[in-house]
């Protein structure tokens, strides 16, 4: 009878102790660390199709965010186009004039990952794909280049609005970023990637 009880006993323990560690590996993805994988390649050559980043959801609520850091986001609820028809890529094929800097009013669902590259009231200017914040350009050496792609240039100068932030892909030519569809408000920001752990030869702090 002991030994029935002591079984008994360990076996609700085990399941005790199961339970709690599977409630804290949810707290921990829910409100600590998110595992995502980057399902395009607009951040190409930092992060390829397919890569697995972890993301720290509580460090940017405790800290600050900084031009450069990887962010993880939900974007403007259309993100095909800009609020201001003037802005952003135009449909009617001209060259594009100034970047879209009109954030919309609600987000979408999916989630994007790009580079911070304008922080709140920085003046941006786009040209040839490098950002020249505040007149001095980014130190950019992980960008794809754009070879004077059209949609990669933006003469006018934009004031990034309070409370609100910039992003693009680190593929230049190729991401579909705040440049087309504005600024992302603090609101809809997820976290920071910080780290890759797969495939493994891509392991390492980002």
């Amino acid at each position: 009878m002991t030994a029935r009880k002591s079984f008994a006993g360990s076996l609700l323990e085990l399941l005790l102790i199961v339970a709690a560690a599977g409630a804290l590996a949810l707290l921990i993805q829910g409100f600590v660390i998110k595992p995502y994988k980057i399902p395009t390649g607009s951040m190409e050559p930092t992060l390829k199709i397919g890569q697995r980043v972890l993301v720290d959801r509580l460090g940017m609520h405790l800290f600050s965010l900084h031009v450069g850091d990887i962010v993880v986001f939900h974007p403007a609820k259309d993100y095909s186009t800009c609020v201001a028809a003037s802005q952003g890529e135009p449909s009617s094929g001209a060259d594009p004039t100034q970047p879209c800097d009109v954030a919309q009013a609600s987000d979408s669902s999916t989630v994007f990952i790009k580079r911070l590259v304008g922080l709140p009231g920085d003046h941006l200017q786009i040209r040839d794909g490098h950002v020249i914040r505040n007149g001095v350009r980014e130190k950019d050496p992980y960008i794809v280049q754009c070879g004077g792609a059209p949609a990669c240039t933006f003469p006018g100068t934009i004031v990034v609005p309070k409370g609100e932030y910039y992003m693009m892909g680190d593929n230049r030519p190729n991401s579909e970023d705040s440049r087309f569809w504005g600024p992302v408000r603090r609101s809809w920001i997820i976290g920071k990637a910080f780290f890759s752990y797969w495939p493994p030869d891509r392991l390492g702090f980002l």
